[in-house]
């Protein structure tokens, strides 16, 4: 039965299938199927997606779709985990967010579950987030990686503040920043002190890696 559960979990966020990815976390929880083990079956999927879209045989909305589905899904997980005091190694800690008066999410969701299904420990601070926030969840996480989204030329600005006052703070030499979203270029990445810029999700979980060095 468990082994059913956590195969239709992983066609659930294939098939980007968001109510039925909840309802079978939930079943998970409630067959009491390590969460550890319906975590890694969501990884496991959502890495599928990744590697087809990489490929160029799945599309964008497959990515999305199925960064949804797992968004959507994980939460549910990640409570049976506390409540039974189950850990999950990380390969490093992210805060993630969508810089102030910008409130797109699409790309800032499939990169924060992305890095999740990749090992990272994910803080996603959401939309319309601003430098103070940032800077604040860094310390308070402990973050290695700072990743910030902008969508429009209006709020890309916002990055550049969050690294000046981590400088402000003596911070910057403690953690990475990796940046992107419509808005960015490598060239203005590179304007503002940035550690790295990819225009792609999957782009994004390499970079993360290759910053921290693993």
């Amino acid at each position: 039965m468990s082994i059913e559960i956590l195969e239709d979990l992983k066609k659930a966020i294939v098939e980007y299938d968001r109510e039925k990815a909840i309802s079978l976390a939930r079943q998970a929880v409630q067959e009491k199927i390590d969460p550890i083990k319906a975590l890694d079956a969501m990884t496991v999927a959502i890495r599928q997606v990744g590697e087809g879209f990489g490929k160029g045989e799945l599309w964008l909305p497959d990515l999305v779709g199925a960064a949804d589905a797992m968004s959507a899904a994980t939460p549910v997980i990640e409570e049976e985990m506390k409540r039974v005091g189950a850990k999950k190694e990380s390969v490093g800690s992210v805060v993630i967010g969508t810089v102030y008066g910008d409130i797109h999410s699409i790309g800032k969701t499939m990169v924060a579950t992305l890095l999740s299904a990749d090992g990272f420990a994910v803080n996603d601070l959401g939309i319309n987030v601003t430098a103070e926030s940032f800077v604040e969840a860094a310390k308070k996480y402990k973050a290695d990686i700072l990743a910030m989204s902008a969508l429009m030329t209006t709020t890309a600005p916002e990055q550049r503040r969050v690294i000046e006052i981590l400088r402000e703070e003596d911070l910057r030499d403690k953690v990475k920043i990796m940046i992107g979203g419509g808005a960015i270029t490598q060239e203005f990445a590179s304007g503002i002190g940035a550690d790295g810029y990819d225009p792609t999700a999957p782009g994004a979980v390499k970079l993360a890696r290759s910053l921290i060095g693993k």
